[in-house]
């Protein structure tokens, strides 16, 4: 009987299919690893980890990917796996650990796919389009100075509890990158039920929306059909809804003459 090489019998040997791209005018193509001795304590990060510190002992290019916090909060991991955003389970990249998987899986690795989030490197895209939109219309005018008493302006529980689920969104891109269109509806929609349930977000409320949609689709991002991918794939639960709320203000401000 064949004994097995593993330094302990409940790791894990895998084939990983990997999205390799020089930049982005390289046609790019998926190659093939195999890395042995997984542990399924560590995360999806810290395996692509150890297959990039056997890539630079071979004297080969590591794989380029994204990572910051690696604690779920900075939205700056995201990778399609083995076709789910994040991979499969409800999580980011970052906290998804290879207890997931099995021994022997085939994993396939890609970057996110859309238009609006243009291909840099390997895994790497530039979600910059993001940024642009919060800068088209995601913040509050308000004074500078001393910050003003907490229940200066009281706000309804049911309006500060909607204000801070919708303030979880970290901006990650699961929700393009799940949608059969490329939208980005729900992380638009977040931001704007976020500003638009408190008082401080009133003055730009109307702009705001308009300013936003306009951004969104000059950068090149999909309509929304109500497939429901986006709030299936969004690794912290922002609900479907927050796009209703988007579209009632825009109608509201496109009758406004916003």
């Amino acid at each position: 009987m064949a004994t097995s090489t593993k330094s302990d019998p409940k790791n894990m040997d895998l084939t990983l299919r990997i999205w390799r791209q020089d930049g982005p005018s390289d046609r790019g193509h998926l190659q093939t690893y195999e890395v042995s001795d997984i542990s399924p304590d560590m995360s999806f990060l810290e395996m692509l980890d150890v297959l990039n510190e056997q890539l630079n002992a071979k004297g080969e290019e590591p794989i380029a990917f994204d990572s910051d916090c690696r604690e779920g909060i900075c939205g700056m991991c995201g990778l399609m796996i083995s076709g789910h955003a994040h991979g499969p389970e409800k999580t980011t990249t970052c906290q998804l650990h290879m207890r997931s998987f099995k021994d022997g899986d085939t994993i396939t690795v890609e970057p996110w796919r859309a238009d609006a989030f243009p291909i840099i490197k390997d895994l790497v895209v530039d979600r910059s389009s993001f940024d642009r939109i919060i800068q088209a219309g995601g913040f509050i005018s308000v004074n500078t100075g001393s910050a003003p008493e907490a229940n200066a302006a009281p706000v309804p529980k049911q309006k500060a509890d909607r204000a801070f689920q919708s303030a979880e969104c970290i901006g990650c891109g699961a929700c393009v990158a799940a949608c059969p269109n490329a939208s980005a509806m729900l992380f638009m929609g977040a931001k704007v039920t976020h500003l638009g349930e408190l008082p401080q977000g009133q003055p730009e409320r109307w702009a705001r929306v308009v300013s936003m949609v306009s951004q969104h689709d000059h950068e090149g991002f999909g309509g929304c059909t109500n497939t429901g991918a986006c709030s299936v794939a969004c690794p912290k639960g922002i609900p479907q809804d927050v796009i209703s709320t988007l579209n009632k203000d825009l109608r509201t401000a496109m009758r406004q003459g916003g």
